[in-house]
Order: structure tokens, then C-alpha cells, then sequence
């Protein structure tokens, strides 16, 4: 019991975290860089993080936790098997259509794509969360799926799936970094050095992210909270329409 109260306070601090990310980087975006838009102008570039945090991160880790809640276990697995899938395939649209604004605005304005840190392990992050869906859609999710593949596969997707959330957080704070030094270059006394509001929020987005990646990579970590399974270990692995009965 111990155990599961602990699981929830990690969990209810999961999903507190997750919101405030969202919430700071809308704030940020909207309040001090003006707004959104979709025209080639830097309104546009402000959907580029919010979509990332959003996508990359929050809706991201919490795909990889739902399996740990303990109201799933017992109950059929089908249904935690397609959220999460669908919550990973929404954080992978909001994640392509947030590339998708930043390539524009640079296209647009004549800047370089791809020169920076930031740019190189957000794109990797990215790359790799594409190809673990699709392996994982094929591996877990279809019925012509061998048991083999899925025994092989399982380590190895879960495995790519904490280094995934890692270099995504590290892509978000390298990028928050960035743009503040763009943006905070010194004019009318608002040097990033000086720490005025926006990088006050900025920094705080940052520190929020990592936390939210913390406390997400202690539910994934925790063997005490892994999902309980009775069955035999053939039937652990049985292609998804065999699954519809447990």
C-alpha cells in the first residue's frame, strides 16, 4: 500500500510538473516574444517550443507512465496499449509540426537550419522517437507480430525510450538557453546577464522540464511499480488481437 501511495504522489507530481511546463512556455511565448502566428514571422517561431515541450516532453513521458498506474493493473491491456500508443503518436504529430514551423521561419528569413547543438540533438531526439514508433506499432501492436521479435524487441524499446525522453529535455533546455541569448542581447537594458522577467521565466521553464524528466525517469525506474503480470510468459507477448480476453 506504502508502495502504491508513493506511486500516485510521483505520479500527481508527474502530471503538476508536465502542465507547469506547458503553461511557462505558452506564457513566455505569447506574453513576451507576441504571440502566435502562422505567416514566416517569428509568431511563427513561437510555436516551435511550445510544441516541443508539449509534444517531445510532456505528452511523451506521459505516454511512457501509463502503464505503471496501478488502476490498470488486472484489467485488459488492450485499451492502456492504444493510449499509450495514441499519446505517443500525438506527441510525435505536435513534435514534426514544431520542426515544421522553426525549418519555415528559417526558410523564410533566409537563416540556417541545422547549425547549432540545440538544432543536432533535437533532430536526433526527433529521428529516434519516429523510428521507436514505428517499431514499436509494428512490434507490439499488430497481430502478425512473432513472440520472438516481441521479446527481443521489448528491453530494447524500453531502453530507447528513457534515452529518447533524456535527449528530448536536453534539446528543450538547450533551446530555451539559446533563444534567450538571441532575444536578450542587450537592448534597452534587458541583458540576459542583468536576469530580467523573461529570463526569470525562461530559466524557470528549464528548471521545470528537467524536473518533469526526474520525476517521470523515477516511475520508469521504480521496479515496484511495473506491471504486474500473471500470465505465462508466451501469452505476455501475444499479439494484440489474442489480448482482446485478458
Amino acid at each position: 500500500m506504502r508502495s502504491i501511495v508513493c506511486f500516485y504522489i510521483c505520479y500527481a507530481l508527474c502530471l503538476c510538473l508536465g502542465l507547469a511546463c506547458v503553461v511557462c512556455v505558452c506564457v513566455w511565448n505569447s506574453q513576451w516574444r507576441g504571440g502566435f502566428a502562422w505567416n514566416g514571422t517569428a509568431q511563427q517561431f513561437n510555436w516551435h517550443p511550445v510544441l516541443m515541450v508539449t509534444g517531445l516532453v510532456v505528452l511523451y513521458g506521459n505516454g511512457a507512465v501509463v502503464y505503471r498506474i496501478p488502476l490498470t493493473w488486472g484489467h485488459n491491456k488492450l485499451p492502456w496499449k492504444l493510449v499509450h500508443a495514441a499519446l505517443m503518436l500525438l506527441a510525435l504529430v505536435l513534435s514534426i509540426v514544431g520542426l515544421c514551423a522553426v525549418f519555415d521561419f528559417h526558410n523564410t528569413k533566409g537563416i540556417p537550419n541545422m547549425y547549432s547543438l540545440h538544432s543536432w540533438i533535437g533532430i536526433v531526439a526527433t529521428a529516434l522517437f519516429a523510428t521507436q514508433w514505428v517499431f514499436g506499432m509494428a512490434g507490439f501492436l499488430l497481430p502478425c507480430s512473432p513472440i520472438a521479435l516481441r521479446k527481443l524487441l521489448k528491453p530494447v524499446h524500453v531502453w530507447f525510450g528513457s534515452i529518447i525522453l533524456m535527449l528530448s529535455i536536453v534539446a528543450c533546455i538547450s533551446g530555451i538557453n539559446e533563444k534567450l541569448f538571441f532575444v536578450l542581447n542587450g537592448k534597452n537594458n534587458a541583458s540576459y546577464s542583468n536576469l530580467p522577467s523573461e529570463a526569470v521565466l525562461g530559466n524557470s521553464s528549464g528548471v521545470l522540464i528537467v524536473a518533469f524528466g526526474l520525476v517521470v525517469l523515477k516511475i520508469l525506474s521504480n521496479h515496484e511499480w511495473q506491471r504486474p503480470d500473471s500470465r505465462p510468459e508466451d501469452m505476455a507477448y501475444a499479439p494484440l488481437l489474442q489480448e482482446e480476453n485478458e
